[in-house]
Formats: C-alpha cells, sequence, structure tokens
C-alpha cells in the first residue's frame, strides 16, 4: 500500500511530504469556488515526486458548467490524477447519482488523457449510490484500519483517517505501479 493525503486550503502549502507517494490538492467546489492554495500545494508534491491529483467539491445542478469550471480552473498538467468528491454539501443536499455520473463523464469528455476517480464515503457509497459509476476508479471514504475499508467493491484509493489530515492508501504495488496507471 502507497501513503498519500488529501489537501485543501485549510492545510498550510508547507505540509510534510515524507513517505507520500501521492497528494490531491482540493481545486474547486460548485462554480465558484477557487481553492488559493492549489498551485502551492501542488508544487510542493510534485518537487517531492508524488503523483498528483485534483479534486472538485460536487454541488447539485448544472454539471457541465462545473465540469468546465474546474477543469479550466484546477492546475492539473499532463498525467495528474482527477476526482470528483461526491458528499453533503454545507447546505446538506448533495448531487444525484445521475449528476455524478454525468460530472465524471463531462471531465473524461473535457480531459481524455486523465484518470477521473469518484470519492464519496462508505455511507454514500452504500446508501445513496444506485449505478456504482466510479469513472476510473473508486476513492473511498471509511475511518477503520488503512487499506481496510468495508465495502465489497473494488477500491483504488481509501482515505482512512482525517485526523490530524486527511489520510490515504492506494492499491498498489509500487510507486511505480501507480504512475503507470495515473499515465495510462
Amino acid at each position: 500500500m502507497l501513503r498519500g493525503i488529501d489537501v485543501s486550503s485549510h492545510q498550510s502549502s508547507d505540509f510534510s511530504t515524507e513517505g507520500l507517494s501521492f497528494v490531491f490538492v482540493k481545486a474547486t467546489e460548485g462554480r465558484s469556488y477557487l481553492n488559493p492554495k492549489q498551485s502551492a500545494q501542488a508544487s510542493r508534491a510534485r518537487n517531492a515526486g508524488c503523483v498528483v491529483g485534483f479534486y472538485h467539491f460536487l454541488w447539485p445542478g448544472d454539471l457541465t458548467a462545473q465540469a468546465e469550471y474546474f477543469v479550466e480552473k484546477c492546475a492539473s498538467k499532463k498525467d495528474d490524477l482527477l476526482a470528483v468528491d461526491w458528499e453533503n454539501t454545507s447546505k446538506g443536499t448533495h448531487a444525484s447519482n445521475a449528476e455524478k455520473d454525468r460530472f465524471i463523464r463531462e471531465v473524461k469528455r473535457l480531459r481524455p488523457g486523465h484518470r477521473v476517480l469518484l470519492y464519496c464515503n462508505r455511507t454514500f457509497w452504500l446508501n445513496h449510490d444506485t449505478t456504482s459509476y466510479a469513472g476510473d476508479g473508486l476513492w473511498i471514504a471509511d475511518y477503520v484500519t488503512a487499506g481496510k475499508p468495508r465495502i465489497k467493491a473494488r477500491w483504488r484509493i481509501h482515505q482512512y483517517t482525517d485526523r490530524p489530515l486527511d489520510k490515504n492508501v492506494a492499491d498498489f504495488g509500487s510507486e511505480a505501479a501507480l504512475r503507470d496507471w495515473a499515465t495510462s
């Protein structure tokens, strides 16, 4: 299992990269929020040799506009991973299954050279998801032993804690295997 973290504007751009193979950076949310630290956070990860990913926090409504906003505003480069964060918004709403699926497909259409993943927590996967569509891979949040999420579906990344920050493991045998997957 490879170790990684995900960061947003709540974290410093000077996070420790020791022992990390990958870092996901929050880029955008809805159709108006842009993480002001994303470029610096991505540079920190790149300079440490980590595989870099970016994610968009999905809101219900106008998925095409959200996908366009995400790919236009995220600081991604060739072979970076892209992901959609599907969970409850601060207003207690969430995008529907159809909206989640449309967003992933639209990002894949706009950025065909990138792997696109679905991030959601175990409750969403088991109780809200009806399509099991996760694009190129599932990134599941379940705060249990690293690498042992309580789901039957195949997953690529497991977020196992949010203390002191979001920590993840990736189900790849080596960093080279992760890099090869990201670039194929």
